[in-house]
């Protein structure tokens, strides 16, 4: 990897994103380059603790880590983020403040049946009881990418081969 960019993994709650995006950014690191791994849940218990679940609080969010992977960009470091950013609006704020060289969507996708299958959180369960509000992908939607620059679809295969699909997909690029 030589320049700095950022690689934006979107999908439902528990396609994936984050242990590929752990797996790929300690691969990338172990090689010397200069990267770092934003992942939604930890975001949320830092930087945007103060947001919550409403359309607008979403949008504000992935506007935070943008400018902050605008940031690191400029510091010449690269970023691996795993958001579920569901909207297409939210990830094209997100692409224009990172700029359209930087920004590379990879899907990570998974059948909504498989997510809730694994639900690592047990969150689609309280969704599915109405114990949680706005959930993407049970009462709030997920809109798919269009243009993604690839996709990766976790259901069918595991997750040693989706961090090398990616792995090698960024060091080709």
């Amino acid at each position: 990897m030589q320049k700095a960019t950022v690689y934006w993994l979107t999908g439902l709650p528990g396609s994936g994103k984050t242990s590929i995006a752990t797996g790929v950014s300690n691969k990338l690191r172990n090689e010397q380059n200069w990267v770092v791994h934003l992942d939604g849940d930890f975001i949320r218990k830092g930087i945007n603790k103060d947001l919550g679940y409403s359309e607008e609080d979403r949008k504000e969010n992935i506007r935070r880590v943008a400018e902050l992977c605008k940031i690191l960009n400029q510091q010449k470091i690269s970023v691996i983020c795993s958001f579920i950013s569901p909207t297409l609006a939210i990830r094209n704020m997100a692409q224009n403040i990172i700029g359209p060289k930087n920004f590379h969507e990879i899907f990570i996708n998974a059948p909504l049946e498989v997510c809730i299958q694994r639900d690592p959180k047990g969150l689609y369960k309280k969704a599915l009881k109405n114990e949680i509000t706005n959930f993407t992908g049970i009462s709030a939607p997920f809109e798919a990418p269009i243009k993604p620059l690839t996709t990766i679809q976790t259901d069918k295969e595991s997750l040693e081969e989706s961090v090398e699909r990616i792995y090698n997909f960024i060091i080709k690029h």
